[in-house]
């Protein structure tokens, strides 16, 4: 990997601050001009000027009847062009199709950013009601068993962060905040190699989520399923377990993992 220059640390600020425009839009689908000035902390003229210049290049789009904008077509292009280059996501979405033809639940495949998680690609259930995620969203690392999958295969200063007090929130009754517990919790699933969690991110759902490693024995995702709990029996979990832990095991070798580069 080339140094970082001098020249490639420094940034634009009217750039950034576009992109803070664009990143708003990951709580809702559309937003006024005011909900924009709000989110983003810039005065009206500013955020006008940066919408207008994002609008002009397809990045956003203003809906004529009710002044909204919305994200534009340009970021569906350039996601397309990302996954067509990007071999991993290309190789994740067969696994992505087995899932869930093996289970008939939602499935998906998540990566660490930061202190959250980012879902990189997902497929339907096969059931009318089914649990849904959004490529390209995010959410916690210390709830759900995505989520707690990664953290506990994450690199220590990411979950020390994670794990600080104060920082976890309950979402819901099941949620565990405890650091001491959920430490506990973490070193169960990254010995048995997949965790389980029920109604501890989203109160009616579950899930079953397994660690995909690279050729360097280092997860570099987790894949698994998600579905209502009124579905889940004692050998639907033991059957997904298995689905979700083969599949997790196949995409690994697919990226050049194999098990001596986990020793």
């Amino acid at each position: 990997m080339k140094p970082r220059t001098k020249e490639s640390g420094r940034h634009v600020g009217a750039v950034l601050k576009a992109l803070d425009l664009l990143d708003s839009f990951q709580t809702q689908p559309t937003l006024s001009l005011k909900e924009l000035i709000d989110l983003s902390g810039l005065n009206r003229s500013r955020v006008m000027r940066l919408a207008g210049t994002l609008e002009a290049r397809g990045y956003l789009s203003l809906e004529p009847v009710t002044g909204h904008y919305r994200l534009g077509s340009r970021l569906l292009t350039l996601g397309k062009l990302f996954e067509l280059n990007n071999t991993f996501i290309s190789l994740a979405r067969p696994a992505l199709k087995r899932l869930v033809q093996k289970t008939g639940e939602s499935a998906t495949l998540y990566a660490i950013d930061g202190y959250e998680r980012v879902a990189l690609a997902r497929e339907h259930g096969t059931h009318e009601v089914r649990f849904s995620v959004t490529e390209g969203g995010r959410s916690e690392l210390y709830a759900g068993a995505a989520g707690k999958v990664l953290l506990a295969h994450a690199p220590p200063e990411v979950a020390a962060g994670v794990l600080k007090a104060g920082v976890m929130r309950r979402l819901t009754p099941g949620t565990v905040v405890d650091p001491t517990r959920l430490t506990a919790q973490l070193k169960t699933i990254h010995r048995q190699g997949w965790a389980f969690s029920k109604g501890d991110r989203v109160t009616d759902a579950w899930g079953v989520a397994a660690p995909v490693f690279g050729h360097d024995g280092r997860a570099r995702a987790a894949i698994g399923v998600a579905g209502p709990i009124n579905r889940l029996t004692q050998q639907m979990r033991t059957q997904t377990v298995e689905a979700v832990t083969e599949v997790a095991q196949d995409l690994s070798r697919d990226l050049g993992w194999s098990p001596a580069s986990a020793a």
